[in-house]
């Protein structure tokens, strides 16, 4: 069975996000000639994790603030990822730099409660 790991531009998706990001993947996590592979520690906010456009969760601080601000209508914010765990549901037959790589199972918890996972898969695929 084959899975996709995940590479440098693999779009993401958060449950609370209104816009898909792509990953961003360090140039040394780079294999032969293909994009860089993303590994179960490529969880940092703004390095690794770029924002989702628009925040509308409510147990986001600044969601609540704005929704209080705007008489209790859930006003979403400008999404700022929190990731401070590192991801799960890794493939841990490949491995990067002796790190596990991330595949389409893999998932990532912000801080303020959304879920991140892949949105659209990139080639290549690696067997199993």
């Amino acid at each position: 069975m084959t899975k996709p790991v995940l590479i440098q531009g693999t779009l993401l998706k958060c449950s609370f996000g209104n816009a898909p990001a792509p990953i961003m993947v360090l140039p040394d996590k780079k294999v032969k000639s293909m994009l860089p592979v993303a590994v179960k520690s490529d969880h940092i906010p703004l390095v690794n994790i770029l924002p989702f456009g628009m925040c509308s969760n409510p147990a986001n601080p600044m969601v609540i603030a704005a929704t209080a601000a705007a008489m209790g209508v859930l006003t979403p914010v400008p999404c700022i990822p929190c990731t401070v765990q590192e991801w799960t549901g890794e493939c841990r037959k490949v491995k990067i730099q002796g790190k596990p790589a991330l595949n389409m199972d893999s998932r990532l918890q912000c801080l303020y409660g959304g879920q991140i996972q892949t949105s659209a898969p990139l080639q290549p695929r690696v067997l199993l």
